[in-house]
Parts: C-alpha cells; sequence; structure tokens
C-alpha cells in the first residue's frame, strides 16, 4: 500500500492524467515532446507538485487500467509473463492464444501480455524522468527534494532492471528532451545507470516511513536489495554479498515465522518486505488510486461450490512439476497451492493446483481480486541471494551460506504451532549439489512472485527445466530473451532491431 498523508488525489490524479494522456501508443512511449519543458516550467510549483509527480510512477506499477490488455506493470503482465514462460505456470483462460503461445512457447512478438509491460515499463521511465527533470530546479526542502529523486531514480532503475533483463538491449531514456526514435543502448550501458539511479536512492532515500504517513514508498533497503540482485544478476559476487550481508546485519527485516503470515493483508509492508507494488486500501494504507486490486485470479471456479458469491477465476494454474516438487508437509505447499474445494453435499473435490497464496480468507472471505501487495522484494530473497553468491565466489557452500538457507527451510518446516520432522538442515553439498538445492528451494518459495523465468535463466536451466515440466512447451536458447514487441521494430526498424530467434 502506498501512502503519503493521503495527498490531495485529486491532484495527483491530474498529474497522471495529463502524463498519461500524453503518452496514449506504442508510437508515442519512446516519443519527447519539445513542449514538455513548458509544461514542467508551469507545473511544479510546490511540494505537493514533487510529490504527486512521484507518485505518478508508483501509479504506473499499481494500475488496473493503463495497459491496453492487463492493467499496469506488476498488476498482471509481470508475474504472468515470468510463470507461464517457465515450468510454474500453465494457461487456462480459453481463447488466449497469445497466452497459450507463452506457456507453449510460441509466442511471437505480437503478444499482448509482453507488449503491456513493455508499455507500462517506458511510461514509468517516462513519469520517471519528467519527475526528476522537474524537481531538481525547484526552490524546496532539500531533504524532501533529495528523497522524492531518489525515489524516482529507485523506480527508474527498477524498471529498467526488468526491461533489461526480458528484452536485452533497450532504449536509454533519461531525459524530456532525448530523440524521437531513440536506438538500442547495449545491456552494459543499461546496467550502468540502473546501478547509478539505485546507487542514488541508497544514499538519499530513508530506513523507513512514520506509521501510516509513507507505507510502501522506496527506502534505502530497498535500492540495497535491488542493487544486490543487479550485482549478483552481473555475476559480481563480491557486491551482492556485500549489499545482502549489509541488510542481514541491519536488524531491520527478518522473517516471519510462519510462512502464511508474510501474505496476511494486516501484515502489509511489515517485517519482511523491502519493496511491494501497492493495491487497495488495508493496513491503513493507500494505493495511488485509492480503489487498486492486485489481479490474482488464480483462484478455481469451483469454490463457486462452497462459497457464496465468490469471485474466482483460475487462469493460470500450477504445474504438476511444482506440485511434486514440495514434501507434502512443506508449510509452503499448502499455503501457496490449494488442491481441492469443499462440495455442496459436504465431500472434497480434487482439482488442479491453483495458486492461492494471496487470498487471505479472513481478511478477504470471498476471494477473487485482492487488495493484497505484490511482494516485489522480500527478505527471503535477501536471504537466498546472499546463500547464492556465497555459494559462487568460494566455490561451495560456506557456513554462511548455509545458515541463510537453511533460515528458509526452518521456516518452511513451521506449521504455524509446531516444527514438522521434515526439510532437515542442509550440509555436506558441494558446489553444484548446493546450486541445485537452491535453485530448487527459490521455486517453492516465491511461486506467483514473477521470479522463476529470471531464475531460470540465471542458472541456466531455463530449456531443460520446462522441457521436464511440460510436454508441449519447445523453449530453445533464444528464449533467454522476450521478443521486442512488434509494433516498436515497425516504427523504428533500423534504430530497434529484434531480438534473435524472433
Amino acid at each position: 500500500m502506498l501512502t503519503y498523508n493521503k495527498l490531495i488525489p485529486t491532484r495527483i490524479l491530474l498529474v497522471f492524467s495529463i502524463l498519461a494522456i500524453s503518452l496514449p501508443t506504442c508510437k508515442n512511449l519512446l516519443v519527447e515532446d519539445p513542449k514538455d519543458q513548458v509544461f514542467i516550467e508551469n507545473f511544479f510549483k510546490t511540494e505537493n507538485d514533487a510529490i504527486a509527480a512521484v507518485n505518478s510512477i508508483y501509479a504506473v506499477l499499481n494500475s488496473t487500467s493503463f495497459a491496453p490488455t492487463f492493467g499496469g506493470a506488476f498488476h498482471s503482465s509481470y508475474w504472468v509473463m515470468s510463470g507461464l514462460a517457465s515450468d510454474e505456470m500453465e494457461n487456462r483462460l480459453a481463447g488466449s492464444i497469445e497466452l497459450d503461445e507463452l506457456d507453449q512457447f510460441r509466442h511471437k512478438p505480437v503478444n499482448g501480455t509482453v507488449r503491456d509491460f513493455w508499455i507500462n515499463g517506458y511510461k514509468g521511465i517516462s513519469n520517471a524522468n519528467f519527475a526528476i527533470a522537474g524537481i531538481q530546479d525547484m526552490k524546496m526542502d532539500e531533504k524532501l527534494k533529495s528523497r522524492l529523486i531518489g525515489e524516482a531514480r529507485f523506480l527508474r532503475g527498477l524498471l529498467y532492471f526488468d526491461l533489461v533483463r526480458l528484452f536485452g538491449d533497450i532504449p536509454l531514456m533519461l531525459s524530456i528532451t532525448d530523440p524521437v526514435y531513440p536506438k538500442k543502448a547495449v545491456s552494459t550501458a543499461i546496467y550502468e545507470q540502473i546501478i547509478l539511479d539505485l546507487s542514488f536512492a541508497e544514499k538519499n532515500l530513508p530506513t523507513s516511513y512514520p506509521a501510516n504517513n509513507g507505507k510502501g514508498r522506496a527506502t534505502s533497503g530497498a535500492a540495497k536489495g535491488l542493487l544486490a540482485k543487479v550485482f549478483l544478476t552481473q555475476k559480481n559476487y563480491a557486491k551482492a554479498i556485500s549489499y545482502c550481508k549489509d541488510i542481514i546485519t541491519s536488524g531491520q527485516y527478518s522473517l516471519w515465522a510462519d510462512f502464511k503470515d508474510a501474505f496476511k493483508i494486516p501484515n502489509t509492508n511489515g517485517k519482511e518486505a523491502l519493496f511491494s507494488v501497492g493495491f487497495g486500501t488495508g493496513n491503513n494504507s493507500i494505493s495511488f488510486w485509492e480503489v487498486g486490486q492486485f489481479n490474482v485470479r488464480l483462484l478455481p471456479k469451483e469454490l463457486t461450490e462452497s462459497v457464496a458469491n465468490i469471485n474466482a477465476q483460475g487462469w493460470q494454474v500450477a504445474t504438476k512439476s511444482l506440485l511434486n516438487a514440495y514434501d507434502p508437509l512443506d508449510r509452503r505447499r499448502e499455503v501457496t497451492l490449494l488442491t481441492e474445494v469443499s462440495s455442496k453435499n459436504g465431500g472434497k473435490i480434487t482439482i488442479e493446483p491453483h495458486i492461492q497464496k494471496y487470498w487471505d480468507k479472513i481478511t478477504e472471505p470471498q476471494g477473487g481480486n485482492t487488495e493484497n501487495d505484490f511482494p516485489y522484494l522480500r527478505y527471503a530473497d535477501i536471504l537466498l541471494m546472499y546463500a547464492e553468491a556465497l555459494n559462487e565466489q568460494n566455490n561451495g557452500p560456506t557456513t554462511e551460506a548455509y545458515d541463510a538457507i537453511n533460515a528458509i527451510r526452518k521456516r518452511a518446516r513451521f506449521d504455524g504451532t509446531k516444527e514438522r520432522p521434515i526439510l532437515p538442515n542442509l550440509s555436506g553439498l558441494n558446489y553444484t549439489q548446493f546450486k541445485e538445492r537452491l535453485l530448487n528451494e527459490r521455486r517453492l518459495e516465491f511461486v506467483g512472485e514473477g521470479q522463476r523465468w529470471f531464475d531460470l535463466v540465471r542458472f541456466n536451466q531455463l530449456e531443460s527445466a520446462v522441457k521436464a515440466a511440460k510436454s508441449k512447451a519447445i523453449p530453445m536458447a533464444f528464449h533467454k530473451l522476450f521478443p521486442i514487441p512488434q509494433e516498436e521494430v515497425d516504427l523504428n526498424n533500423n534504430l530497434l532491431p529484434q531480438n534473435p530467434g524472433y
């Protein structure tokens, strides 16, 4: 959930409406209008204007209506892409050819889900560039100015990080006066800018915000955690270790004792959350729109048999391979997956494994869309990244690496009351064995959190893992990148060539 003194929503809506209207189509996404400079000079008058401009970036992340198909960047497209184009999910939305193509690795440059994330990614970047350009010349409290620019640069770095991992070489837009048709920048240049943005954010963002006055906003801890992931992706293990260790020893974050608690709405932005994309109004917080909901339509239609008026649409289901990867007593299995529902006559109906982890049955008994946040970066991820980087740097696990992964396994043994006799602490593994166990631990921990495709690519396991889980899927080496949306290629063919294989 995102708050800032419940800042005059009509003013925020006006700002974002202006920005969104200026970017209605793919054609305009990478086009800067010289009139923007005039708009900047006229718009940025007060501190509230500066805050509203930064809030417009967050709005692209959690909107339910900006993209032409599904909504904001993390409303649907992000985790659907990562889940379907991996061994995590299978599509069950009848008639959706493009989702079937992602599921079976037959996706093409014309794909609505892929296009949605590209569009929203660059919308968010454009809004960030607008905010940075306007705020930096304002006469205002210098501490607030640095913080707001830090938030804008954090969000810009986050979006570029996902875009470069998904698409490879992409346009690098940093100014409202960039060329109308920008050429691709090499991925190394994109990463350099990401590190610059996140490093600025780390130095200028607070460690936390006052209660009920900033929930969901970027913090220095979020910037450090994302820097750790950036350096891990670049195989700079020493820096990844350093950032992870800084977070671990800070004492600011920790695991919930029960895995289930990490996804309860009253625990939103709690001790395990480094950065979440805010939705809804729970826990005394508001999203940018104050009414947005996280579109996790992953509950089975069979629930209508036992829960009146439930809004359940099982558009994607977990693969049987994922279900079978869990120990039956692993707490994460029962929290994450729903495999049977009650019938009207009191019996049980066995169903395909549906993802239910975001369904807080106490707060939202009707299911369907949820006001839960999207967990972009959790403390569990910091622990597992730390273990991964240590194993890579030392060509085998260290004591600290074992401690990190075993903390995750220990929690998975806890059923809410007591520890179950499963998942013993790991020890005595070589480099390869530990890496295999680590990838599996990530698989079980982060279902539906948009992590799986990235993990399989980083571990160089995409083809083998998908083939083992999906008989109809045909993953190939070039699927380690997604296709540039065809409309962008057509508009800018000379400077924006298509990725190989597509």
